[in-house]
């Protein structure tokens, strides 16, 4: 009998030994290839050279006096640019208002220090552009007015000291939060097919809706750019969407709703991603990809980022929770995989860390959905946090669609606590076809205090921490229906 038992804690351990072995295997060839993507992207992807031609916006009309109307203007000076060859169209001093801009191949805005681009206050200046590429975008949300418009350009950018200040303010653009259309909203900067987009150290300031959508473009640099976009309903920071090459560095994002949101409603890959050194607030996500996810989105680095909400010593507004740090989903048939988040804290978060698959499946008009898209492949590691809230992480996929292979390591998150023994009863909905947010699964407080995993496969935590700042009498982690290899610090649930 003893021979036997011995003999069964053998095989045990070896099966153990060998998963354990497989999940490290994948990781680090992972681990390789994505660094490697991370290196060439950083070493082969460079500013697009600006010719030394420099076109002053008052030469053509302009008056930085923050009353006339430029927008002919500033046009004017565009189209001549890219007409030369390209070169820098220079607002050198004063606020200059304008309606609608198009950017044209060549071009390089630059806003000097003492200089501001202030949005027009009147609707109708911002005239609808309707890209000729159809898209979840064109097509369901129709989203068509913005200050800043560019489609089908090569070597376009915006740069400089200065502001441009969208005065997106409900007073001057009031409507809905929504999901879906935004009327009588612009967003900020919209560029659609482009190729060599650089936006350098200018300071983006309170758009009308999202501040920046980039849809199916290629080769984009966002370097030192500063966003702050509090006033008003779906305010996104940064939206890359079917986009391949993407660095973001140096950047900083506080936003009312997600900050840096990869997003696939282009129905194309978000590929080739570099996102490092950069700080990502939000009072929604602070890094996400979604919600729309027709297109798949790989080869995705993310390291040395500060994720949160927005800290209470701030003013605009004064401190708020994030729902995430971190919201890793699939819910409209793309494929999630193959992405590496290290070196990052979440801090003032609800939910620090969501992993989502649904079946949403939302498509154009006349459009077949596409099958229920895979999450799998995910690196998670050296995590620190503090002041997040109760709520607790998430991972779920659906039945019969699991989320598989996620290696969370090196995990230290003090958590508020203060939940009591009823949370761990408390049912979470499935909500399959719903949308993905993290509070629509339990709010005040998930069955567990740092991970609930249900419709999940080959899930690895370890040298995890969750640290409740208050007495709480769940446990670290409560593993729901339809898992298989879960570990938790060398625990296998």
């Amino acid at each position: 009998m003893f021979t036997k038992n011995l003999l069964l804690s053998f095989l045990l351990i070896t099966i153990s030994t060998i998963t354990y072995s497989q999940e490290i295997s994948w990781e680090k060839q992972l681990r390789v290839s994505l660094e490697k993507m991370a290196d060439s992207l950083s070493k082969n992807m460079k500013p697009w050279r600006v010719p030394n031609k420099i076109f002053k916006v008052e030469k053509y009309g302009a008056k930085g006096d923050s009353i006339q109307l430029n927008t002919k203007a500033i046009q004017t000076a565009i189209d001549v640019c890219s007409h030369e060859g390209g070169g820098i169209v220079l607002f050198s001093k004063g606020q200059y208002v304008t309606g609608t801009i198009e950017l044209k191949s060549g071009v390089m805005l630059e806003i000097a220090q003492n200089a501001k681009i202030l949005g027009s206050t009147n609707l109708t200046d911002y005239p609808e552009k309707i890209e000729s590429f159809k898209s979840v975008m064109s097509e369901n949300h129709k989203y068509r007015q913005s200050l800043i418009y560019a489609e089908k350009c090569t070597n376009v950018g915006i740069r400089g000291k200065g502001e441009i200040y969208f005065r997106g303010e409900k007073e001057n653009f009031p409507g809905k939060e929504t999901i879906g259309e935004i009327e009588g909203r612009p967003f900020g900067i919209r560029m659609i097919e482009c190729k060599n987009v650089v936006l350098q150290n200018v300071f983006l300031h309170n758009s009308a809706a999202w501040m920046q959508s980039y849809l199916y473009c290629q080769n984009l640099i966002f370097d030192g750019i500063k966003v702050i976009n509090q006033a008003n309903h779906n305010n996104d920071g940064l939206d890359p969407d079917g986009c391949t090459n993407v660095i973001v560095r140096n950047c900083y994002i506080n936003s009312e709703d997600d900050a840096l949101c990869l997003k696939g409603a282009s129905g194309k890959p978000t590929k080739n991603i570099l996102l490092e050194n950069s700080t990502f607030l939000s009072s929604c996500n602070a890094l996400k990809t979604g919600t729309d996810t027709q297109g798949d989105f790989y080869n995705i680095v993310a390291r040395n980022l500060k994720l949160g909400g927005i800290p209470d010593e701030m003013t605009a507004p004064k401190g708020h929770d994030a729902s995430t740090g971190i919201t890793l989903a699939t819910v409209d048939g793309g494929n999630v995989h193959d992405i590496l988040i290290s070196n990052v804290s979440i801090d003032k978060s609800r939910c620090p860390v969501f992993i989502r698959i649904g079946n949403r499946l939302r498509t154009m008009p006349n459009t077949l959905p596409k099958e229920i898209g895979y999450l799998k492949n995910i690196i998670i590691e050296n995590v620190s946090g503090a002041d997040n809230y109760k709520q607790g992480s998430l991972i779920s996929g659906i039945k019969n669609h699991p989320v598989e292979d996620v290696v969370i390591r090196n995990y230290h998150v003090r958590m508020a606590g203060g939940g009591d023994s009823s949370l761990i009863r408390k049912y979470v909905p499935e909500k399959e076809g719903g949308y993905p947010d993290a509070q629509e699964f339990q709010k005040q407080g998930l069955p567990s205090l740092g991970f609930y995993i249900r419709y999940a496969q080959n899930i690895n935590i370890t040298n995890a921490e969750i640290i409740p700042e208050n007495p709480d009498a769940r446990p670290v982690i409560v593993v729901g229906k339809e898992t298989g290899n879960i570990i938790f610090n060398g625990t296998k649930y």
